[in-house]
Protein backbone atom coordinates (compact mmCIF):
# COMPACT_ATOMS: atom_id res chain seq x y z
CA UNK A 1 0.00 0.00 0.00
CA UNK A 2 2.97 2.45 0.58
CA UNK A 3 3.20 2.90 -3.79
CA UNK A 4 -0.12 3.87 -3.82
CA UNK A 5 -1.94 7.48 -3.06
CA UNK A 6 -3.48 7.70 0.88
CA UNK A 7 -6.63 6.12 1.59
CA UNK A 8 -9.00 8.41 2.86
CA UNK A 9 -12.43 6.16 2.53
CA UNK A 10 -11.66 3.08 3.41
CA UNK A 11 -14.89 1.72 1.74
CA UNK A 12 -13.42 1.62 -1.37
CA UNK A 13 -11.59 -1.48 -0.30
CA UNK A 14 -14.47 -3.56 0.78
CA UNK A 15 -15.57 -4.69 3.75
CA UNK A 16 -13.32 -7.55 4.98
CA UNK A 17 -9.97 -5.49 4.53
CA UNK A 18 -11.83 -2.55 6.64
CA UNK A 19 -12.36 -5.29 9.05
CA UNK A 20 -8.65 -6.51 8.80
CA UNK A 21 -7.26 -3.07 9.08
CA UNK A 22 -9.69 -2.08 11.99
CA UNK A 23 -7.82 -5.50 14.10
CA UNK A 24 -4.33 -3.89 13.14
CA UNK A 25 -5.35 -1.09 14.99
CA UNK A 26 -6.63 -2.65 17.82
CA UNK A 27 -3.58 -4.90 17.98
CA UNK A 28 -1.42 -1.91 18.06
CA UNK A 29 -3.01 -0.29 20.53
CA UNK A 30 -4.01 -3.42 22.60
CA UNK A 31 -0.40 -4.55 24.18
CA UNK A 32 -0.02 -0.55 26.15
CA UNK A 33 -3.38 -0.89 26.82
CA UNK A 34 -3.67 -3.69 28.59
CA UNK A 35 -0.21 -3.32 30.12
CA UNK A 36 -0.99 -0.41 32.10
CA UNK A 37 -3.86 -2.25 34.66
CA UNK A 38 -0.85 -5.30 34.69
CA UNK A 39 1.15 -2.94 36.23
CA UNK A 40 -1.76 -1.43 39.01
CA UNK A 41 -2.16 -4.73 39.66
CA UNK A 42 1.58 -5.21 41.14
CA UNK A 43 1.47 -1.97 42.98
CA UNK A 44 -1.29 -3.51 45.06
CA UNK A 45 -3.98 -1.45 43.27
CA UNK A 46 -7.15 -3.88 41.99
CA UNK A 47 -7.75 -1.83 37.94
CA UNK A 48 -9.62 -4.22 35.84
CA UNK A 49 -8.81 -4.94 32.52
CA UNK A 50 -12.24 -5.47 31.31
CA UNK A 51 -12.79 -2.16 32.69
CA UNK A 52 -9.95 -0.71 31.15
CA UNK A 53 -10.93 -2.02 27.55
CA UNK A 54 -14.57 -1.24 27.80
CA UNK A 55 -13.48 2.57 28.65
CA UNK A 56 -10.38 2.43 25.58
CA UNK A 57 -13.40 1.62 23.12
CA UNK A 58 -15.79 4.38 24.56
CA UNK A 59 -13.31 7.00 24.87
CA UNK A 60 -11.98 6.88 21.71
CA UNK A 61 -15.63 6.29 19.92
CA UNK A 62 -16.88 9.49 22.27
CA UNK A 63 -13.67 11.36 21.12
CA UNK A 64 -14.90 10.58 17.38
CA UNK A 65 -18.01 12.19 17.89
CA UNK A 66 -15.84 15.42 19.91
CA UNK A 67 -14.43 15.89 16.67
CA UNK A 68 -16.52 15.51 14.42
CA UNK A 69 -15.23 12.37 12.98
CA UNK A 70 -12.57 13.58 11.38
CA UNK A 71 -9.46 12.73 13.75
CA UNK A 72 -8.20 9.19 12.85
CA UNK A 73 -7.14 8.83 16.88
CA UNK A 74 -7.27 5.76 19.15
CA UNK A 75 -7.11 6.66 22.78
CA UNK A 76 -5.82 3.82 25.12
CA UNK A 77 -4.42 3.45 28.49
CA UNK A 78 -1.92 6.49 29.64
CA UNK A 79 1.11 5.41 31.20
CA UNK A 80 1.51 9.03 32.67
CA UNK A 81 -0.48 8.13 35.59
CA UNK A 82 1.51 4.91 36.90
CA UNK A 83 3.49 7.06 38.91
CA UNK A 84 0.49 8.43 40.65
CA UNK A 85 -1.07 5.07 41.15
CA UNK A 86 1.93 3.72 43.01
CA UNK A 87 1.94 6.90 45.24
CA UNK A 88 -1.37 6.27 46.05
CA UNK A 89 -1.14 2.83 46.53
CA UNK A 90 1.48 3.65 49.28
CA UNK A 91 -0.26 6.53 51.03
CA UNK A 92 -0.53 5.09 54.85
CA UNK A 93 -1.18 8.53 56.54
CA UNK A 94 -4.28 9.82 58.34
CA UNK A 95 -7.78 8.48 56.08
CA UNK A 96 -5.06 5.96 53.94
CA UNK A 97 -3.74 4.24 56.78
CA UNK A 98 -6.04 0.71 57.63
CA UNK A 99 -7.72 1.84 53.91
CA UNK A 100 -8.20 -1.42 51.69
CA UNK A 101 -6.49 -1.36 48.03
CA UNK A 102 -9.95 -1.33 46.32
CA UNK A 103 -10.62 2.17 48.26
CA UNK A 104 -7.29 3.64 47.15
CA UNK A 105 -8.07 2.76 43.45
CA UNK A 106 -11.51 4.64 43.90
CA UNK A 107 -9.36 7.69 45.26
CA UNK A 108 -6.63 7.53 43.11
CA UNK A 109 -9.42 7.60 40.18
CA UNK A 110 -11.10 10.46 41.43
CA UNK A 111 -7.85 12.25 40.84
CA UNK A 112 -7.91 11.25 37.72
CA UNK A 113 -11.28 12.97 37.03
CA UNK A 114 -10.23 15.77 37.98
CA UNK A 115 -7.25 15.50 35.96
CA UNK A 116 -9.11 14.97 33.04
CA UNK A 117 -10.90 18.38 33.78
CA UNK A 118 -8.00 19.84 33.45
CA UNK A 119 -8.39 19.34 30.15
CA UNK A 120 -11.59 21.22 29.37
CA UNK A 121 -10.74 23.96 31.51
CA UNK A 122 -7.31 24.43 29.11
CA UNK A 123 -9.37 23.64 26.48
CA UNK A 124 -11.84 26.32 27.47
CA UNK A 125 -8.80 28.53 27.67
CA UNK A 126 -7.55 27.66 24.21
CA UNK A 127 -10.32 28.35 23.24
CA UNK A 128 -10.70 32.14 24.95
CA UNK A 129 -6.80 33.50 24.10
CA UNK A 130 -5.27 30.66 21.29
CA UNK A 131 -2.94 27.71 22.02
CA UNK A 132 0.17 29.95 22.02
CA UNK A 133 -0.59 32.08 25.03
CA UNK A 134 -1.36 29.32 26.91
CA UNK A 135 1.98 26.65 25.75
CA UNK A 136 4.39 29.64 26.92
CA UNK A 137 3.67 28.64 30.56
CA UNK A 138 4.31 25.05 29.60
CA UNK A 139 7.74 25.14 27.57
CA UNK A 140 10.21 21.88 27.39
CA UNK A 141 12.65 23.09 29.90
CA UNK A 142 9.37 22.08 32.35
CA UNK A 143 7.81 19.23 30.67
CA UNK A 144 11.33 17.67 29.26
CA UNK A 145 12.60 17.09 32.94
CA UNK A 146 8.78 16.30 33.86
CA UNK A 147 8.37 13.86 31.45
CA UNK A 148 12.24 12.40 32.17
CA UNK A 149 11.15 11.66 35.97
CA UNK A 150 7.87 9.93 35.40
CA UNK A 151 10.61 6.96 33.80
CA UNK A 152 13.16 7.29 36.73
CA UNK A 153 10.51 7.37 39.31
CA UNK A 154 8.86 3.88 37.81
CA UNK A 155 12.43 2.25 37.42
CA UNK A 156 12.70 0.80 40.55
CA UNK A 157 9.49 -1.41 40.50
CA UNK A 158 10.82 -2.46 36.99
CA UNK A 159 13.66 -4.05 38.65
CA UNK A 160 11.33 -5.61 41.65
CA UNK A 161 9.55 -7.09 39.31
CA UNK A 162 12.44 -8.43 36.87
CA UNK A 163 14.30 -10.00 39.67
CA UNK A 164 12.24 -12.83 40.39
CA UNK A 165 13.07 -14.41 37.60
CA UNK A 166 15.49 -12.41 35.61
CA UNK A 167 15.58 -14.83 32.89
CA UNK A 168 12.33 -14.34 31.87
CA UNK A 169 12.30 -11.01 31.85
CA UNK A 170 15.41 -11.21 29.69
CA UNK A 171 13.19 -12.93 27.03
CA UNK A 172 10.69 -10.43 27.51
CA UNK A 173 12.66 -7.85 26.75
CA UNK A 174 14.43 -9.58 24.00
CA UNK A 175 11.19 -9.94 21.89
CA UNK A 176 11.02 -6.31 22.10
CA UNK A 177 14.16 -5.59 20.99
CA UNK A 178 14.38 -7.64 18.30
CA UNK A 179 10.77 -6.97 16.77
CA UNK A 180 11.33 -3.28 16.97
CA UNK A 181 15.21 -3.27 15.74
CA UNK A 182 14.80 -6.20 12.88
CA UNK A 183 11.02 -6.41 12.57
CA UNK A 184 9.09 -5.93 8.88
CA UNK A 185 5.59 -4.20 9.02
CA UNK A 186 2.99 -5.34 11.28
CA UNK A 187 5.95 -7.31 13.48
CA UNK A 188 7.48 -3.25 13.79
CA UNK A 189 4.17 -2.29 15.21
CA UNK A 190 3.45 -4.52 17.96
CA UNK A 191 6.33 -5.10 19.58
CA UNK A 192 5.08 -4.61 23.11
CA UNK A 193 2.51 -6.53 22.49
CA UNK A 194 4.65 -9.49 20.98
CA UNK A 195 7.41 -9.03 24.09
CA UNK A 196 4.28 -10.13 26.53
CA UNK A 197 2.58 -13.13 24.39
CA UNK A 198 6.19 -14.33 23.62
CA UNK A 199 7.58 -14.88 26.68
CA UNK A 200 4.19 -15.62 28.60
CA UNK A 201 4.13 -18.47 25.80
CA UNK A 202 7.97 -19.48 27.11
CA UNK A 203 6.63 -19.22 30.65
CA UNK A 204 3.77 -21.79 30.27
CA UNK A 205 6.07 -24.39 28.53
CA UNK A 206 8.77 -23.45 31.81
CA UNK A 207 6.01 -24.37 33.91
CA UNK A 208 4.70 -26.97 32.60
CA UNK A 209 8.20 -28.25 33.17
CA UNK A 210 7.98 -27.70 36.76
CA UNK A 211 10.20 -23.87 36.27
CA UNK A 212 9.66 -21.79 39.82
CA UNK A 213 10.01 -18.15 40.45
CA UNK A 214 10.74 -15.94 43.72
CA UNK A 215 8.14 -14.32 45.50
CA UNK A 216 10.10 -11.58 47.85
CA UNK A 217 7.60 -11.78 51.26
CA UNK A 218 8.34 -10.70 54.39
CA UNK A 219 9.83 -13.98 55.88
CA UNK A 220 12.33 -13.99 52.67
CA UNK A 221 12.47 -15.57 49.22
CA UNK A 222 9.76 -18.15 48.55
CA UNK A 223 9.62 -20.35 45.15
CA UNK A 224 6.47 -20.51 44.18
CA UNK A 225 5.44 -21.83 40.45
CA UNK A 226 5.47 -19.56 37.80
CA UNK A 227 2.33 -19.37 37.05
CA UNK A 228 -1.28 -20.06 38.82
CA UNK A 229 -3.94 -21.04 36.26
CA UNK A 230 -6.38 -20.71 39.14
CA UNK A 231 -8.01 -17.85 38.39
CA UNK A 232 -8.53 -18.73 34.91
CA UNK A 233 -10.18 -22.29 35.64
CA UNK A 234 -13.08 -20.36 37.77
CA UNK A 235 -13.49 -17.58 34.70
CA UNK A 236 -16.26 -17.88 33.00
CA UNK A 237 -15.80 -16.52 29.17
CA UNK A 238 -18.54 -13.63 29.06
CA UNK A 239 -19.47 -11.60 32.00
CA UNK A 240 -19.76 -7.69 32.88
CA UNK A 241 -17.62 -5.33 33.72
CA UNK A 242 -16.85 -4.62 37.41
CA UNK A 243 -18.53 -1.47 37.47
CA UNK A 244 -21.75 -2.93 36.26
CA UNK A 245 -21.87 -5.85 38.88
CA UNK A 246 -20.33 -3.97 42.01
CA UNK A 247 -20.85 -0.17 41.18
CA UNK A 248 -20.59 1.39 44.84
CA UNK A 249 -16.94 -0.89 44.95
CA UNK A 250 -15.98 0.71 41.75
CA UNK A 251 -16.97 4.67 41.48
CA UNK A 252 -14.92 7.00 42.14
CA UNK A 253 -14.19 8.72 45.40
CA UNK A 254 -12.69 12.17 46.33
CA UNK A 255 -10.36 13.32 48.37
CA UNK A 256 -8.02 16.17 48.02
CA UNK A 257 -4.81 14.60 48.84
CA UNK A 258 -5.15 11.71 46.25
CA UNK A 259 -6.24 14.48 43.74
CA UNK A 260 -2.82 16.72 44.49
CA UNK A 261 -1.27 13.31 43.39
CA UNK A 262 -2.67 12.32 40.00
CA UNK A 263 -4.21 15.97 39.03
CA UNK A 264 -0.88 17.60 37.90
CA UNK A 265 -0.08 14.54 36.07
CA UNK A 266 -2.17 15.97 33.58
CA UNK A 267 0.51 18.68 32.79
CA UNK A 268 2.42 16.23 30.99
CA UNK A 269 -0.68 14.24 29.87
CA UNK A 270 -1.92 17.23 27.91
CA UNK A 271 1.50 17.98 26.58
CA UNK A 272 1.42 14.33 24.99
CA UNK A 273 -2.27 15.22 23.83
CA UNK A 274 -0.86 18.32 21.77
CA UNK A 275 1.97 16.85 20.21
CA UNK A 276 0.27 13.80 18.82
CA UNK A 277 -2.35 15.77 17.00
CA UNK A 278 0.46 17.70 15.37
CA UNK A 279 2.03 14.14 14.89
CA UNK A 280 -1.36 12.84 13.39
CA UNK A 281 -1.67 16.28 11.63
CA UNK A 282 1.22 16.03 9.77
CA UNK A 283 0.88 12.53 9.23
CA UNK A 284 -2.25 12.67 7.72
CA UNK A 285 -1.96 16.39 5.74
CA UNK A 286 -4.46 17.87 7.50
CA UNK A 287 -4.18 20.33 10.35
CA UNK A 288 -6.49 18.67 13.18
CA UNK A 289 -5.17 21.27 15.45
CA UNK A 290 -7.14 23.92 13.42
CA UNK A 291 -10.26 21.89 12.22
CA UNK A 292 -11.93 20.42 14.41
CA UNK A 293 -9.59 22.19 16.72
CA UNK A 294 -7.40 21.41 19.92
CA UNK A 295 -10.39 22.60 22.04
CA UNK A 296 -12.18 19.86 20.53
CA UNK A 297 -9.68 17.11 20.61
CA UNK A 298 -8.90 18.40 24.64
CA UNK A 299 -12.23 17.79 25.48
CA UNK A 300 -12.90 14.44 23.63
CA UNK A 301 -9.68 13.05 25.50
CA UNK A 302 -10.44 15.06 29.05
CA UNK A 303 -13.80 13.66 28.99
CA UNK A 304 -13.38 10.40 28.05
CA UNK A 305 -10.79 10.23 30.67
CA UNK A 306 -12.92 11.43 33.55
CA UNK A 307 -15.34 9.35 32.55
CA UNK A 308 -13.43 5.93 32.67
CA UNK A 309 -11.99 7.07 36.07
CA UNK A 310 -15.91 7.65 37.49
CA UNK A 311 -16.07 4.22 36.99
CA UNK A 312 -12.87 2.75 37.76
CA UNK A 313 -10.94 2.92 34.62
CA UNK A 314 -7.52 4.84 33.96
CA UNK A 315 -6.78 7.73 32.03
CA UNK A 316 -6.53 7.79 28.28
CA UNK A 317 -4.53 9.58 25.82
CA UNK A 318 -4.04 9.50 22.67
CA UNK A 319 -1.81 6.36 21.19
CA UNK A 320 1.21 7.10 18.79
CA UNK A 321 1.51 3.30 18.29
CA UNK A 322 -2.04 3.92 16.30
CA UNK A 323 -0.18 6.75 14.57
CA UNK A 324 2.61 4.20 13.43
CA UNK A 325 -0.35 2.09 12.00
CA UNK A 326 -1.34 5.28 9.51
CA UNK A 327 2.36 5.56 8.20
CA UNK A 328 2.31 1.73 7.89
CA UNK A 329 -0.80 1.80 5.85
CA UNK A 330 -1.37 4.68 4.45
CA UNK A 331 -5.08 3.99 5.39
CA UNK A 332 -6.19 7.39 6.84
CA UNK A 333 -9.62 6.46 7.12
CA UNK A 334 -11.35 7.20 11.18
CA UNK A 335 -13.69 4.38 10.15
CA UNK A 336 -11.55 1.79 11.28
CA UNK A 337 -10.03 3.38 14.00
CA UNK A 338 -13.64 3.11 15.32
CA UNK A 339 -13.85 -0.50 14.20
CA UNK A 340 -10.82 -1.06 17.13
CA UNK A 341 -13.06 0.67 19.60
CA UNK A 342 -15.59 -1.57 18.87
CA UNK A 343 -12.66 -4.83 18.94
CA UNK A 344 -11.97 -3.33 22.15
CA UNK A 345 -15.77 -3.09 23.62
CA UNK A 346 -16.18 -6.72 22.83
CA UNK A 347 -12.89 -8.00 24.34
CA UNK A 348 -13.92 -6.40 27.50
CA UNK A 349 -16.78 -8.44 28.32
CA UNK A 350 -14.77 -11.58 28.21
CA UNK A 351 -13.45 -12.13 31.85
CA UNK A 352 -11.80 -15.56 30.85
CA UNK A 353 -9.25 -13.17 28.73
CA UNK A 354 -8.47 -10.79 31.92
CA UNK A 355 -7.62 -13.87 34.20
CA UNK A 356 -5.03 -15.50 31.23
CA UNK A 357 -3.71 -11.52 31.41
CA UNK A 358 -3.48 -11.20 35.05
CA UNK A 359 -2.01 -14.81 35.25
CA UNK A 360 1.08 -13.33 33.82
CA UNK A 361 4.35 -13.44 35.63
CA UNK A 362 6.00 -10.54 37.29
CA UNK A 363 8.60 -11.60 35.86
CA UNK A 364 7.29 -10.60 32.23
CA UNK A 365 5.52 -7.04 33.54
CA UNK A 366 9.53 -6.37 34.87
CA UNK A 367 10.99 -7.05 31.41
CA UNK A 368 8.80 -4.84 29.76
CA UNK A 369 8.58 -2.14 31.85
CA UNK A 370 12.31 -2.15 31.86
CA UNK A 371 11.86 -1.14 28.19
CA UNK A 372 8.71 0.66 28.89
CA UNK A 373 9.85 3.35 31.56
CA UNK A 374 13.41 3.61 30.19
CA UNK A 375 11.35 4.83 26.74
CA UNK A 376 9.34 7.21 29.03
CA UNK A 377 12.82 9.03 30.04
CA UNK A 378 14.13 8.85 27.27
CA UNK A 379 11.28 10.51 25.27
CA UNK A 380 11.40 13.61 27.91
CA UNK A 381 15.12 13.78 26.36
CA UNK A 382 14.12 14.29 22.99
CA UNK A 383 11.91 16.55 23.78
CA UNK A 384 14.36 18.91 24.90
CA UNK A 385 16.78 18.12 22.29
CA UNK A 386 14.43 18.73 19.60
CA UNK A 387 13.35 22.07 21.04
CA UNK A 388 16.71 22.86 21.64
CA UNK A 389 16.78 24.14 25.10
CA UNK A 390 19.59 25.91 25.62
CA UNK A 391 21.43 24.68 29.26
CA UNK A 392 24.25 27.41 28.94
CA UNK A 393 21.30 29.47 29.78
CA UNK A 394 21.20 29.65 33.56
CA UNK A 395 17.45 30.51 33.80
CA UNK A 396 17.09 26.93 32.09
CA UNK A 397 19.78 25.25 34.17
CA UNK A 398 18.07 26.13 37.38
CA UNK A 399 14.60 25.39 36.20
CA UNK A 400 15.84 21.72 35.16
CA UNK A 401 18.02 20.93 38.03
CA UNK A 402 15.29 22.19 40.74
CA UNK A 403 12.62 19.76 38.71
CA UNK A 404 15.14 17.27 38.61
CA UNK A 405 16.08 17.03 42.23
CA UNK A 406 12.42 17.83 43.49
CA UNK A 407 11.14 14.67 41.88
CA UNK A 408 13.97 12.39 42.86
CA UNK A 409 14.81 14.10 46.51
CA UNK A 410 11.50 13.96 47.98
CA UNK A 411 11.14 9.94 47.72
CA UNK A 412 8.14 9.85 50.36
CA UNK A 413 6.86 12.96 48.95
CA UNK A 414 5.73 15.69 51.13
CA UNK A 415 2.87 15.70 53.39
CA UNK A 416 1.49 18.43 55.67
CA UNK A 417 -2.34 19.74 57.63
CA UNK A 418 -4.66 21.52 56.26
CA UNK A 419 -8.00 22.14 58.28
CA UNK A 420 -7.31 19.35 59.88
CA UNK A 421 -6.93 17.31 57.05
CA UNK A 422 -3.95 15.68 56.15
CA UNK A 423 -2.29 16.57 52.11
CA UNK A 424 0.48 14.43 50.74
CA UNK A 425 2.00 16.14 47.73
CA UNK A 426 4.21 13.69 45.48
CA UNK A 427 8.04 14.04 44.61
CA UNK A 428 6.48 14.39 40.94
CA UNK A 429 3.87 17.20 41.70
CA UNK A 430 6.01 18.92 43.68
CA UNK A 431 8.14 18.77 40.65
CA UNK A 432 5.61 20.20 38.49
CA UNK A 433 4.38 23.32 40.51
CA UNK A 434 8.15 24.08 41.05
CA UNK A 435 9.28 24.18 37.34
CA UNK A 436 5.62 26.00 36.16
CA UNK A 437 6.30 28.56 39.24
CA UNK A 438 10.11 28.90 38.22
CA UNK A 439 9.11 29.16 34.47
CA UNK A 440 6.47 32.30 35.52
CA UNK A 441 8.77 34.12 38.04
CA UNK A 442 12.41 33.57 36.51
CA UNK A 443 12.79 36.82 33.36
CA UNK A 444 13.96 35.55 30.00
CA UNK A 445 12.29 33.07 27.64
CA UNK A 446 14.05 31.39 24.75
CA UNK A 447 11.15 29.55 23.21
CA UNK A 448 7.97 29.93 21.49
CA UNK A 449 5.80 27.07 21.23
CA UNK A 450 4.46 26.98 16.80
CA UNK A 451 8.32 27.77 15.83
CA UNK A 452 10.21 24.65 15.93
CA UNK A 453 7.78 22.27 14.14
CA UNK A 454 9.78 18.98 14.79
CA UNK A 455 9.97 20.02 18.75
CA UNK A 456 6.38 20.81 18.79
CA UNK A 457 5.40 17.36 17.30
CA UNK A 458 6.93 15.32 19.99
CA UNK A 459 4.85 12.13 20.56
CA UNK A 460 3.86 12.17 24.25
CA UNK A 461 5.34 9.49 26.69
CA UNK A 462 3.26 6.56 26.16
CA UNK A 463 5.28 3.43 24.62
Amino acid sequence: MNNQEPIRDARTLGMPKMLVLGLQHMFAMFGATVLVPILVNNYGLPLSIQTTLFFAGIGTLFFHVCTRLKVPAFLGSSFAFLGGFEAVSKLDSGKYAAMEASEKLQYACGGIVVAGLLYVLLAGVIKLVGVKKVMRFLPPVVTGPIIILIGLNLAPSAVNNAKTCWWLALVAMAIIVAANIWGKGMIKIIPILLGVVGSYVVAVIANALGATVWSFTADGPVAVPMIDFTSVASAGPIGLQPFFTDFGGSIAKFDLTSILVMAPIAIAAMMEHIGDMSAISATVGENFIEDPGLHRTLIGDGVATSLSAIFGGPANTTYGENTGVLVLSRVYDPKVIRLAAVYALVLSFSPMFAAVVNSMPAAIVGGVSFILYGMISAIGVRNVVENRVDFTNSRNLIIAAVILVCGLGFTGGLTFEVGGASITLTALAIAAIAGIVLNAVLPGKDYEFGVNDSGDQNRGIHP
